[in-house]
């Protein structure tokens, strides 16, 4: 763990909105994973932001998906088949 996110974890209190690397810091994942997850439906960021723009996420839903086992049951089995997938176009020469 870093010291910048051993810091923002042990703030007494978080922002209001998290980036992505946050909110993977909250939830265990990398901030790859997370824009999966948000591109999958999974997660959803606040506003209504443009492709290109940064992403931000409600730290109220993020805390409540951390005790959720069956959502982050169902998010490792979508990242775990992405992954493979995207693993497998490239063994296979593909440009994924």
């Amino acid at each position: 763990m870093s010291p910048e996110q051993t810091a923002f974890l042990n703030q007494r209190h978080l922002p209001s909105r998290l980036t992505a690397r946050e909110t993977g810091w909250l939830l265990g994942f990398s901030p790859y994973d997370i824009t999966v997850l948000a591109s999958k439906g999974l997660l959803k960021p606040v506003g209504k932001p443009a492709q290109n723009s940064t992403k931000y996420y409600s730290t109220a839903q993020i805390q409540s998906l951390h005790g959720d086992v069956k959502w982050l049951d169902r998010a490792t089995a979508l990242l775990n088949k992405h992954w493979k997938e995207k693993n497998e176009g490239r063994k296979a020469g593909g440009t994924d």
